[in-house]
């Protein structure tokens, strides 16, 4: 298991940075990590260690998996436990718990639950089940989103009427607001998700660091990559700046990709969307439009929309917005593991409370 720097291929451009931004701070600040990939990242290889005690790094709501709420993983369930259903999803889905039970609960029962890598695979199923309903649970960020959206297009396409999307992505730029609204929050600067970026360009980030004073530094998931944003976070902030710097211009570009967002334009519209453990975020998600409709399974099969809460003893929103790290908890670890987590954040392979349990249980 890599916990430290040592086994890393960069180590001595990993040791540079750290020197340059050790030279750079001159008092406390607070970062965070947009996307769970990064925080994984950092507990990985101990970059929290090496950095100086000024600075302090915290996790924010970028798991996808984590921040999916309760009512539609009971949803899914429903559909999954439904004999006419073959429901679909990626991996890591099937262990989110829900209300009463999770996916993986209702495939031991019989239900026919499938893992998929992509959801073009999906439209496969359909093909080869006429007999069935299958239905796509698809969750994520803008950046799994427009491959869902060729999905649902390539359904129109093949003419396939026994296929079906229960939609749950979710938008990074409003869940920010979100967190800077927020009158608890103790952020200085933003590390944004590189991948997401890569898809939806560096524009709709200008207005939050304009309006907010803030800077956001767009950031890959390499240790050089993420000490690399560090750094030009750090230094926006010792010089008073804010705005928008983008410090993974080998992936991504200021207009993002086109072709992608067009396909979301045609295929999504946004809508408020609840996250878990944080609650209602007005347009920070996507729902079908109007011509893609007939594809949407909560329609489809008529789903009644129901209240659920989190379990009691977990902490997942105060963890998802950087209130608490997964150790306070004090289930992580006793009444919380991965083999039987109470939320989200201890399923998701980017989930903070995952990679606190795998690389580090003790870290303070």
């Amino acid at each position: 298991m890599l916990k430290h720097i040592d086994e890393y291929r960069d180590k001595a451009l990993v040791e540079t940075l750290v020197r340059t931004i050790k030279a750079t701070v001159s008092r406390k600040w607070t970062l965070m990590e947009i996307c769970g990939g990064q925080t994984h990242s950092i507990m990985r290889y101990g970059l929290q260690e090496l950095l100086p005690n000024e600075i302090s790094l915290i996790h924010g709501p970028g798991c996808p998996v984590c921040v999916t709420p309760v009512e539609l993983i009971d949803r899914a369930v429903e559909l999954g436990r439904r004999p006419e259903v073959i429901l679909v999803s990626f991996g890591d889905m099937l262990r989110v718990p829900g209300s009463h039970e999770d996916l993986l609960s209702v495939k031991a029962k019989g239900g026919a639950i499938r893992m998929v890598y992509a959801p073009l695979d999906a439209l496969d199923i359909a093909e080869r089940n006429p007999e069935k309903e299958v239905v796509f649970f698809g969750v994520g960020f803008e950046t799994t989103a427009p491959a869902v959206a060729l999905a649902i297009k390539q359904a129109r396409h093949r003419a396939l009427e026994n296929f079906s999307v229960l939609v749950s992505h979710v938008l990074v730029p409003p869940a920010i607001q979100a967190l800077l609204e927020d009158r608890q929050n103790q952020i200085d600067g933003f590390l944004a998700a590189g991948h997401v970026c890569a898809i939806m360009g560096t524009q709709e980030y200008i207005p939050l660091a304009s309006k907010y004073k803030i800077p956001i530094v767009v950031t890959g998931f390499e240790p050089v990559d993420i000490l690399l944003g560090i750094h030009k976070c750090i230094n926006m902030l010792e010089q008073k700046r804010s705005g928008v710097e983008n410090a993974y211009a080998r992936s991504v570009r200021p207009e993002g990709n086109p072709a992608a967002q067009e396909l979301l334009r045609e295929v999504f519209v946004r809508v408020d969307r609840k996250w878990r453990g944080i609650g209602a975020i007005p347009g920070s998600g996507l729902g079908l439009s109007d011509a893609y409709l007939k594809y949407d399974a909560t329609l489809k099969f008529k789903l009644q929309s129901v209240g659920t809460e989190e379990p009691e003893l977990c902490m997942a929103g105060e963890i998802l917005t950087g209130r608490k790290k997964p150790s306070q908890c004090p289930a992580f670890g006793t009444r919380c593991k991965p083999e039987k987590p109470l939320g989200a954040p201890m399923v998701s392979t980017e989930g903070a409370c995952s990679a606190y349990y795998r690389y580090k249980k003790q870290t303070p």
